[in-house]
């Protein structure tokens, strides 16, 4: 935290999924140096002790819920937890994500449905698991992390992404429209080729180069430009925007 970070989240309490790298790391850090607690979700329990600890001073507003988000009774547990320590639930990023890159021909059955129940299922058990303690708030802000590839089609993904990438955000604007009577907000962040570890593990290098050279802004983007955005959409700025998708791909969705 630098001395002109804004502090516009005091008082707020976010859940972050997937919070042990990349883009939930990079937000659930973002959220807490803006004034956020933040309860950090990771599959693991040592992976989710592990991002508290090197949080350092920031740890104090930060909890651990580990889980796997897609098994019975997690979310709510995750829930639980949180309102248990912090009193409250402002704020969900839905991010945890199930990144599977197998070809058309060679998905099985049970693949197919883990990246359903880890890529759309969780996220609409989450949201429903928060919004008893966001209606007796009358405030809530959901964000749901989905893809360029729920906006058109995967570049490094199976067809099991791309799938419930785009059913993620009928699920977000089917929520906006039942939800906003209650203060709650539900929007999409969608980015594109973004440099986290999880990319570099399914491309290489060079792979990687050529692919964003062809973009209008030619690299690769950035954890925290997302974390960025994401944290725009949670805010209180963001109050009148609800079931939107909004994009961050270096303009690779016009060409």
């Amino acid at each position: 935290m630098t001395p002109d970070t804004p502090q516009d989240f005091v008082g707020r309490v976010a859940i972050v999924t997937g919070a042990a790298r990349g883009l939930g790391r990079a937000v659930a850090e973002r959220l807490l140096s803006r004034g956020a607690s933040v309860a950090i979700n990771a599959r693991d329990r040592d992976r989710a002790a592990a991002v508290v600890r090197d949080l350092g001073a920031l740890g104090v507003r930060s909890l651990a819920v580990p889980g796997d988000i897609a098994q019975d009774g997690i979310p709510g547990a995750i829930v639980d937890r949180t309102v248990e320590r912090f009193g409250r639930i402002d704020i969900l990023i839905n991010n945890a994500a199930l990144p599977l890159t197998t070809r058309f021909e060679h998905i099985t059955a049970d693949e197919w449905r883990r990246a359903i129940e880890v890529n759309l299922t969780a996220p609409f058990l989450l949201m429903r698991a928060v919004l008893p303690a966001m209606k007796a708030q009358q405030y809530g802000r959901v964000v749901n992390i989905s893809s360029t590839a729920g906006r058109m089609v995967s570049t490094l993904g199976g067809a099991h992404y791309t799938a419930t990438k785009t059913g993620l955000l009928g699920l977000t604007r089917a929520a906006a429209k039942e939800l906003g009577r209650y203060g709650v907000t539900v929007n999409a962040v969608c980015p594109g080729m973004i440099d986290t570890e999880l990319t570099r593990a399914s491309a290489s290098s060079e792979q990687l180069e050529r692919i964003a050279a062809g973009y209008p802004i030619p690299r690769l983007g950035t954890a925290l430009e997302v974390a960025d955005l994401i944290c725009f959409a949670a805010s209180e700025a963001a109050g009148y925007i609800t079931g939107a998708s909004l994009d961050i791909n270096g303009g690779d969705l016009m060409m």
